[in-house]
Protein backbone atom coordinates (compact mmCIF):
# COMPACT_ATOMS: atom_id res chain seq x y z
CA UNK A 1 0.00 0.00 0.00
CA UNK A 2 1.53 3.28 -1.04
CA UNK A 3 1.26 6.66 0.64
CA UNK A 4 1.75 8.87 -2.39
CA UNK A 5 -0.69 11.49 -3.57
CA UNK A 6 -1.11 12.11 -7.28
CA UNK A 7 -2.58 15.16 -8.97
CA UNK A 8 -6.16 13.99 -8.48
CA UNK A 9 -7.92 15.16 -5.36
CA UNK A 10 -8.35 12.39 -2.80
CA UNK A 11 -11.85 11.63 -1.56
CA UNK A 12 -12.90 12.46 1.98
CA UNK A 13 -14.61 9.30 3.24
CA UNK A 14 -15.09 10.16 6.90
CA UNK A 15 -18.74 11.11 6.51
CA UNK A 16 -19.79 8.03 4.55
CA UNK A 17 -17.54 5.27 5.88
CA UNK A 18 -19.09 3.42 8.85
CA UNK A 19 -15.64 2.25 9.93
CA UNK A 20 -14.06 5.68 9.66
CA UNK A 21 -11.83 6.78 12.50
CA UNK A 22 -12.61 9.90 14.56
CA UNK A 23 -11.19 13.04 12.98
CA UNK A 24 -8.29 13.34 15.46
CA UNK A 25 -5.69 10.84 16.57
CA UNK A 26 -3.66 11.45 19.69
CA UNK A 27 -5.16 14.91 19.86
CA UNK A 28 -2.63 16.10 17.27
CA UNK A 29 -3.40 14.46 13.94
CA UNK A 30 -6.44 15.72 12.03
CA UNK A 31 -7.55 13.04 9.56
CA UNK A 32 -8.46 14.62 6.23
CA UNK A 33 -9.10 11.92 3.63
CA UNK A 34 -8.47 8.26 2.82
CA UNK A 35 -5.51 7.72 0.49
CA UNK A 36 -5.87 3.96 0.25
CA UNK A 37 -6.74 0.69 1.93
CA UNK A 38 -5.08 -2.68 2.04
CA UNK A 39 -5.94 -5.92 3.73
CA UNK A 40 -4.36 -4.75 6.97
CA UNK A 41 -4.58 -0.98 7.24
CA UNK A 42 -6.06 2.29 6.04
CA UNK A 43 -3.77 5.11 4.94
CA UNK A 44 -5.01 8.62 5.68
CA UNK A 45 -3.91 12.04 4.60
CA UNK A 46 -3.65 13.99 7.85
CA UNK A 47 -2.57 17.33 9.26
CA UNK A 48 -0.27 17.51 12.26
CA UNK A 49 -1.22 20.27 14.71
CA UNK A 50 1.87 21.09 16.75
CA UNK A 51 2.86 23.72 19.26
CA UNK A 52 2.71 27.46 18.47
CA UNK A 53 0.55 26.90 15.39
CA UNK A 54 2.98 24.50 13.68
CA UNK A 55 1.28 22.39 11.00
CA UNK A 56 2.49 19.69 8.66
CA UNK A 57 0.85 17.32 6.17
CA UNK A 58 1.57 13.68 6.95
CA UNK A 59 0.35 10.21 6.04
CA UNK A 60 -1.04 7.93 8.73
CA UNK A 61 -1.31 4.17 8.39
CA UNK A 62 -3.87 2.77 10.82
CA UNK A 63 -4.80 -0.86 11.48
CA UNK A 64 -8.29 -1.72 10.27
CA UNK A 65 -11.05 -2.35 12.84
CA UNK A 66 -11.17 -5.95 14.04
CA UNK A 67 -7.54 -6.67 13.20
CA UNK A 68 -6.29 -7.01 16.71
CA UNK A 69 -4.51 -10.35 16.46
CA UNK A 70 -1.13 -10.62 18.12
CA UNK A 71 0.60 -11.55 14.83
CA UNK A 72 -0.76 -8.54 12.93
CA UNK A 73 0.02 -6.19 15.79
CA UNK A 74 3.56 -7.59 15.94
CA UNK A 75 4.02 -7.05 12.20
CA UNK A 76 2.74 -3.50 12.49
CA UNK A 77 4.99 -2.66 15.44
CA UNK A 78 7.91 -4.27 13.62
CA UNK A 79 7.32 -2.06 10.59
CA UNK A 80 7.37 1.07 12.73
CA UNK A 81 10.49 -0.04 14.60
CA UNK A 82 12.43 -1.08 11.53
CA UNK A 83 11.61 1.80 9.20
CA UNK A 84 12.09 4.48 11.86
CA UNK A 85 15.74 3.42 11.95
CA UNK A 86 16.18 3.91 8.20
CA UNK A 87 16.96 7.60 7.89
CA UNK A 88 17.55 7.95 4.16
CA UNK A 89 16.24 10.30 1.42
CA UNK A 90 15.14 7.33 -0.71
CA UNK A 91 13.10 5.68 2.05
CA UNK A 92 9.73 7.05 3.21
CA UNK A 93 10.35 8.34 6.72
CA UNK A 94 8.46 7.37 9.88
CA UNK A 95 7.78 10.26 12.27
CA UNK A 96 5.62 8.83 15.05
CA UNK A 97 3.86 5.72 16.31
CA UNK A 98 0.98 5.21 18.73
CA UNK A 99 -2.50 3.85 19.45
CA UNK A 100 -5.91 5.40 18.95
CA UNK A 101 -8.70 5.50 21.54
CA UNK A 102 -9.75 1.97 20.52
CA UNK A 103 -6.27 0.58 21.00
CA UNK A 104 -5.46 0.26 17.30
CA UNK A 105 -1.90 1.00 16.26
CA UNK A 106 -1.07 3.77 13.82
CA UNK A 107 2.13 4.93 12.13
CA UNK A 108 2.75 8.56 11.15
CA UNK A 109 4.80 8.82 7.96
CA UNK A 110 6.15 11.24 5.43
CA UNK A 111 3.52 12.23 2.86
CA UNK A 112 4.99 11.91 -0.63
CA UNK A 113 3.31 14.27 -3.07
CA UNK A 114 3.61 12.61 -6.46
CA UNK A 115 2.64 9.18 -7.74
CA UNK A 116 3.57 5.55 -7.28
CA UNK A 117 5.29 3.54 -9.99
CA UNK A 118 2.16 1.48 -10.57
CA UNK A 119 0.34 4.65 -11.58
CA UNK A 120 3.39 5.64 -13.65
CA UNK A 121 3.04 2.39 -15.62
CA UNK A 122 -0.75 2.67 -16.02
CA UNK A 123 -0.48 6.19 -17.42
CA UNK A 124 1.98 5.02 -20.06
CA UNK A 125 -0.42 2.23 -21.01
CA UNK A 126 -3.31 4.68 -21.32
CA UNK A 127 -1.23 7.07 -23.41
CA UNK A 128 0.03 4.17 -25.54
CA UNK A 129 3.65 5.04 -25.16
CA UNK A 130 6.68 3.45 -23.60
CA UNK A 131 8.43 5.01 -20.63
CA UNK A 132 11.62 6.85 -21.47
CA UNK A 133 14.24 4.30 -20.45
CA UNK A 134 16.65 6.90 -18.95
CA UNK A 135 13.83 8.07 -16.66
CA UNK A 136 13.01 4.50 -15.59
CA UNK A 137 16.69 3.80 -14.96
CA UNK A 138 17.08 6.98 -12.88
CA UNK A 139 14.07 6.03 -10.75
CA UNK A 140 15.65 2.60 -10.37
CA UNK A 141 18.90 4.12 -9.12
CA UNK A 142 16.97 5.90 -6.35
CA UNK A 143 15.21 2.66 -5.37
CA UNK A 144 18.53 0.83 -5.18
CA UNK A 145 19.95 3.58 -2.97
CA UNK A 146 17.04 3.01 -0.60
CA UNK A 147 17.55 -0.76 -0.69
CA UNK A 148 21.26 -0.32 -0.04
CA UNK A 149 20.49 1.74 3.05
CA UNK A 150 18.18 -1.02 4.32
CA UNK A 151 20.54 -3.88 3.49
CA UNK A 152 23.57 -2.09 4.99
CA UNK A 153 21.81 -0.96 8.17
CA UNK A 154 23.69 -1.17 11.47
CA UNK A 155 22.20 -1.09 14.95
CA UNK A 156 23.06 1.36 17.71
CA UNK A 157 26.14 -0.72 18.57
CA UNK A 158 27.48 -0.63 15.03
CA UNK A 159 26.63 -4.26 14.38
CA UNK A 160 25.22 -5.10 10.93
CA UNK A 161 21.44 -5.46 11.14
CA UNK A 162 20.18 -5.63 7.55
CA UNK A 163 16.53 -5.06 6.69
CA UNK A 164 14.95 -6.87 3.77
CA UNK A 165 11.88 -5.31 2.19
CA UNK A 166 10.16 -8.57 1.09
CA UNK A 167 7.30 -6.74 -0.66
CA UNK A 168 8.89 -4.60 -3.36
CA UNK A 169 6.24 -3.87 -6.00
CA UNK A 170 5.48 -0.89 -8.27
CA UNK A 171 2.96 0.47 -5.76
CA UNK A 172 5.69 0.62 -3.12
CA UNK A 173 7.93 2.87 -5.20
CA UNK A 174 6.82 6.48 -4.76
CA UNK A 175 8.11 9.21 -7.06
CA UNK A 176 7.75 12.69 -5.57
CA UNK A 177 6.78 15.77 -7.54
CA UNK A 178 10.41 16.83 -7.08
CA UNK A 179 11.59 13.80 -9.06
CA UNK A 180 12.97 11.74 -6.18
CA UNK A 181 11.93 8.09 -5.81
CA UNK A 182 11.36 6.68 -2.33
CA UNK A 183 10.88 3.12 -1.16
CA UNK A 184 7.71 2.65 0.90
CA UNK A 185 5.75 0.07 2.84
CA UNK A 186 8.11 -2.17 4.74
CA UNK A 187 5.02 -3.96 6.10
CA UNK A 188 6.65 -7.35 5.63
CA UNK A 189 10.14 -6.14 6.42
CA UNK A 190 12.29 -8.01 8.87
CA UNK A 191 15.42 -6.91 10.64
CA UNK A 192 17.97 -9.73 10.80
CA UNK A 193 18.61 -8.95 14.47
CA UNK A 194 15.12 -10.13 15.49
CA UNK A 195 13.08 -13.29 15.11
CA UNK A 196 10.95 -13.49 12.00
CA UNK A 197 7.38 -12.30 12.39
CA UNK A 198 5.97 -14.78 9.88
CA UNK A 199 5.92 -18.56 9.97
CA UNK A 200 8.86 -20.20 8.15
CA UNK A 201 8.11 -21.34 4.61
CA UNK A 202 5.08 -19.08 4.13
CA UNK A 203 5.47 -16.79 1.13
CA UNK A 204 3.72 -13.46 1.67
CA UNK A 205 3.52 -10.37 -0.47
CA UNK A 206 2.53 -10.27 -4.11
CA UNK A 207 3.53 -13.50 -5.77
CA UNK A 208 4.43 -12.06 -9.18
CA UNK A 209 7.32 -10.14 -7.57
CA UNK A 210 8.64 -12.94 -5.40
CA UNK A 211 12.06 -14.46 -6.14
CA UNK A 212 12.09 -18.13 -7.24
CA UNK A 213 13.98 -19.29 -4.14
CA UNK A 214 11.31 -17.76 -1.89
CA UNK A 215 8.70 -20.01 -3.50
CA UNK A 216 10.91 -22.94 -2.54
CA UNK A 217 10.92 -21.77 1.09
CA UNK A 218 14.18 -19.81 1.29
CA UNK A 219 14.49 -16.88 3.65
CA UNK A 220 14.39 -13.29 2.43
CA UNK A 221 17.75 -11.83 1.48
CA UNK A 222 19.37 -8.97 -0.39
CA UNK A 223 19.30 -11.21 -3.47
CA UNK A 224 15.54 -11.77 -3.22
CA UNK A 225 14.93 -8.02 -2.89
CA UNK A 226 17.09 -7.42 -5.98
CA UNK A 227 15.05 -9.95 -7.96
CA UNK A 228 11.82 -8.17 -6.94
CA UNK A 229 13.37 -4.88 -8.00
CA UNK A 230 14.28 -6.48 -11.33
CA UNK A 231 10.62 -7.36 -11.94
CA UNK A 232 9.58 -3.80 -11.04
CA UNK A 233 12.17 -2.29 -13.42
CA UNK A 234 11.15 -4.73 -16.19
CA UNK A 235 7.51 -3.68 -15.86
CA UNK A 236 8.39 0.03 -15.81
CA UNK A 237 10.28 -0.43 -19.08
CA UNK A 238 7.74 -2.75 -20.73
CA UNK A 239 4.62 -0.89 -19.53
CA UNK A 240 2.96 -4.19 -18.68
CA UNK A 241 3.03 -6.88 -16.05
CA UNK A 242 5.47 -9.74 -16.50
CA UNK A 243 2.83 -12.38 -15.79
CA UNK A 244 -0.42 -11.32 -17.47
CA UNK A 245 -3.64 -13.34 -17.59
CA UNK A 246 -2.44 -16.51 -15.90
CA UNK A 247 -4.09 -18.62 -13.22
CA UNK A 248 -2.79 -18.56 -9.67
CA UNK A 249 -1.40 -22.07 -10.11
CA UNK A 250 0.37 -21.20 -13.36
CA UNK A 251 1.74 -18.03 -11.78
CA UNK A 252 3.14 -20.07 -8.89
CA UNK A 253 4.84 -22.43 -11.34
CA UNK A 254 6.24 -19.60 -13.48
CA UNK A 255 7.61 -17.72 -10.49
CA UNK A 256 9.20 -20.86 -9.10
CA UNK A 257 10.92 -21.50 -12.42
CA UNK A 258 12.04 -17.90 -12.77
CA UNK A 259 10.39 -17.61 -16.17
CA UNK A 260 10.82 -13.97 -17.22
CA UNK A 261 11.47 -12.99 -20.86
CA UNK A 262 14.35 -10.65 -21.55
CA UNK A 263 13.38 -6.99 -21.75
CA UNK A 264 15.19 -6.97 -25.11
CA UNK A 265 12.19 -8.79 -26.58
CA UNK A 266 9.85 -6.03 -25.41
CA UNK A 267 11.71 -2.94 -26.63
CA UNK A 268 14.33 -2.51 -29.33
CA UNK A 269 15.43 0.90 -28.06
CA UNK A 270 16.66 -0.28 -24.66
CA UNK A 271 20.49 -0.28 -24.79
CA UNK A 272 22.34 -3.55 -24.39
CA UNK A 273 23.88 -2.39 -21.14
CA UNK A 274 20.49 -1.88 -19.55
CA UNK A 275 19.26 -5.22 -20.91
CA UNK A 276 22.26 -6.87 -19.25
CA UNK A 277 21.49 -5.21 -15.91
CA UNK A 278 17.84 -6.31 -15.94
CA UNK A 279 18.76 -9.84 -17.04
CA UNK A 280 21.27 -10.16 -14.20
CA UNK A 281 18.80 -8.86 -11.61
CA UNK A 282 16.36 -11.53 -12.81
CA UNK A 283 18.79 -14.45 -12.79
CA UNK A 284 17.03 -17.52 -11.40
CA UNK A 285 19.83 -18.41 -8.98
CA UNK A 286 20.66 -15.83 -6.29
CA UNK A 287 24.41 -16.24 -6.77
CA UNK A 288 24.07 -15.13 -10.40
CA UNK A 289 22.54 -11.77 -9.44
CA UNK A 290 24.36 -8.69 -8.21
CA UNK A 291 26.02 -9.19 -4.86
CA UNK A 292 24.60 -5.99 -3.36
CA UNK A 293 22.10 -3.25 -4.12
CA UNK A 294 24.98 -0.81 -4.30
CA UNK A 295 26.65 -2.89 -7.02
CA UNK A 296 23.39 -2.91 -9.02
CA UNK A 297 23.04 0.85 -8.50
CA UNK A 298 26.52 1.49 -9.90
CA UNK A 299 25.70 -0.74 -12.88
CA UNK A 300 22.68 1.45 -13.73
CA UNK A 301 24.73 4.61 -13.24
CA UNK A 302 27.31 3.25 -15.68
CA UNK A 303 24.62 2.52 -18.28
CA UNK A 304 23.50 6.15 -18.20
CA UNK A 305 27.10 7.36 -18.33
CA UNK A 306 28.04 5.15 -21.29
CA UNK A 307 24.90 6.19 -23.16
CA UNK A 308 25.66 9.85 -22.32
CA UNK A 309 22.29 10.30 -20.64
CA UNK A 310 22.36 12.89 -17.86
CA UNK A 311 19.05 12.74 -15.98
CA UNK A 312 18.46 14.96 -12.94
CA UNK A 313 15.67 14.89 -10.38
CA UNK A 314 14.29 17.99 -12.12
CA UNK A 315 14.16 16.00 -15.39
CA UNK A 316 12.17 13.25 -13.67
CA UNK A 317 9.81 15.84 -12.14
CA UNK A 318 9.21 17.43 -15.55
CA UNK A 319 8.55 14.01 -17.05
CA UNK A 320 5.85 13.34 -14.43
CA UNK A 321 4.13 16.56 -15.49
CA UNK A 322 3.91 15.27 -19.07
CA UNK A 323 2.26 12.08 -17.78
CA UNK A 324 -0.44 14.12 -16.06
CA UNK A 325 -1.37 16.03 -19.21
Amino acid sequence: MSVSVDERESVDERATDPDATPSRLGGRYELRSVLGRGGMATVWRALLHGEAGFRRDVAIKQLLPGLGSEELATMFVEEARVVSALQHPNVVQVFDFGRDDEGRYFIVMELVEGLDLGTFIVRHVRQRRAAAWPIAATIGIDVLRGLAAAHERRDEHGVRAPVFHRDLTPSNVLVSRYGVAKLADFGLARAADRATVTAPGIVKGKLAYVAPEMVAGARASAASDLYSFGIVLWEALASRRVHDDVSELELFVRVGRGEVPSIAGEREDVPRGLVAVVDRLLAKHPNDRYTTAREAQLALVNVLRLEREHVSAEDVASYLVTLAS
